[in-house]
């Protein structure tokens, strides 16, 4: 499934049966509607069920939203953008300034609720037509329901859940917000059961596999401060699963490293122009790339872009000397100027610096319509080294501490920064902290230090932050009234 192989792209061919990914969650629900229908000719063969999953992995595509947003909302990076009031929503969740009316916000509740509902419309149905291999897409379809509800759960917190099935029009006046609880129970329920449905060789690239399930479980027991059990079953993942460490960090995130070695899991884009501007989520590119681009760019080897989600010269200077990933994660635009001859101009917020690993390349071949929706470079959502550093944590972190385990992962890690061995040596808090500079270097640029301060309880060190509040996001205002007080919003908010 080579970003998806073409054919897991047939989602929007598919809507006719499937329910479409809509402005707002009223909309959405109201939908089920008009195509409930057609659940009673549905899922009849394997083709059916396949053309179902196909549907299901589309709005990975919009998670786009989840990385450029986590990313501005810590603390390695300002929004950037044009101005001011370049997309207002961004601006405030950088600024923690963000209240339950923001149409970004809003975008990332109603794009990801799309995603659960299509995975829960295989599930409902899972029953009614057998063949071999079956259990295969329902292991898929549980393990992208368990995605898309843990990126509600990291933003949201308390969310609605239907275990059975979708939600239909309705369901929001009397389904209520679970505590996060019975949220995670749920997507270790789903996860457990791609873990024991799947193997690490996926059917097409790109698909889930038994790893992808492993580490992403690994990842919601950590979020629990589950420790024990998240270092099971990381460093069963670890002894057991496929992956390593690429030697070159640099080829990670180029057009030839995708879906390698250290690929747990990818997001799969390709550079055909699924939409404009007014439909972000429709686009088969990777739209974060565009936004986060040098703005005005001419030169060699990247194209110009929005010049959003800008590193901080904070963020840069956590970087120790001789830590070769710093000239990956960090594109020093002036440097750069200055060795290539390139020409650039500036945005808001301007630091020099900008999120090398994910700003657009050039390309051989040009693709029709806007570049800024068509960039092919798939999100890394699960990385080995991400795998190691979690099962550090967790052995570190545990009632039961085993420290050496923890600096044999850190260190591997280590090791391929420094291009030898460079170990930390230091055990309890102070390795600790160790793992967490480990993680902020290693994932930068990734979407992941807002939901890591949070989770450890060091989101004050986010400029703005309150505690007791910016821990979760607000419950998008429409949300709350179409539930007409079912739904309570957020503390605080």
């Amino acid at each position: 499934m080579k970003r998806y192989n073409q054919k897991i792209k047939l989602g929007f061919i598919f809507v006719a049966s499937m329910l479409l990914l809509n402005s707002c969650a009223d909309e959405y629900l109201d939908n089920s509607k008009i195509y409930a229908i057609d659940t009673e000719s549905f899922f009849n063969s394997e083709t059916d069920y396949y053309n179902a999953l196909v549907a299901a992995y589309d709005p990975l595509q919009s998670t786009f939203i989840n990385v450029l947003m986590g990313e501005i909302a810590s603390n390695n990076t300002l929004c950037g953008g044009e101005s001011a009031t370049d997309v207002p929503g961004y601006q405030q969740v950088d600024d923690m300034t963000h209240s339950p009316v923001n149409s970004q916000l809003q975008n990332l509740w109603s794009w990801m609720f799309g995603g659960v509902n299509r995975a829960a419309y295989i599930i409902e149905f899972q029953d009614k037509t057998d063949f071999v291999g079956k259990e295969v897409i329902i292991a898929e379809a549980r393990f992208l329901r368990a995605y898309y509800n843990f990126e509600l759960v990291k933003w949201f917190g308390d969310i609605p859940i239907k275990p059975e099935g979708r939600f239909v029009f309705g369901d929001e006046k009397s389904i209520p917000r679970s505590p996060k609880a019975e949220v995670y129970a749920l997507i270790e329920a789903d996860l457990k059961y791609a873990v024991a449905n799947l193997t690490y060789v996926a059917p097409q690239v790109g698909r889930a596999t038994k790893g992808s399930a492993e580490a992403l479980l690994g990842k919601v027991y950590l979020y629990q401060d589950k420790f024990q059990e998240a270092s099971t079953v990381l460093k069963n993942l670890i002894d057991f699963g496929p992956y390593d460490l690429v030697t070159d960090y640099n080829s990670i995130f180029e057009d030839a490293g995708e879906n390698g070695v250290e690929s747990v899991f990818e997001v799969q884009y390709t550079d055909i122009q699924g939409a404009g501007f007014g439909c972000l989520q429709c686009s088969e590119g990777n739209v974060a790339v565009g936004f986060q681009g040098v703005r005005g760019y001419d030169g060699d080897l990247f194209t110009s872009g929005f010049s959003f989600n800008v590193p901080t010269q904070e963020m840069v200077d956590e970087f120790e000397p001789g830590d070769n990933r710093k000239d990956v994660a960090i594109l020093d635009i002036d440097a750069w100027a200055a060795s290539t001859g390139a020409s650039f101009t500036t945005g808001y917020e301007h630091t020099g610096f900008f999120n090398r690993k994910y700003i657009p390349r050039k390309r051989s071949t040009e693709a029709a319509g806007d570049l800024n929706l068509t960039n092919p470079n798939n999100y890394r959502a699960i990385r080995f080294a991400d795998v190691l550093l979690m099962a550090a944590e967790a052995f570190n972190r545990r009632s039961n501490p085993d420290d050496g385990i923890a600096k044999v992962y850190l260190n591997r890690v280590r090791a391929r920064a420094f291009g030898a061995a460079n170990d930390v040596t230091s055990s309890g808090s102070n390795l600790t902290s160790a793992i967490y500079h480990e993680r902020r270097v290693e994932l930068v640029g990734e979407g992941h230090q807002f939901f890591d301060l949070v989770r450890t309880g060091r989101g004050t060190q986010i400029t703005g932050f309150t505690s007791g509040k910016n821990e979760v996001f607000p419950i998008p205002l429409e949300e709350i009234q179409f539930s007409q007080g079912n739904w309570s919003q957020n503390s605080n908010y």
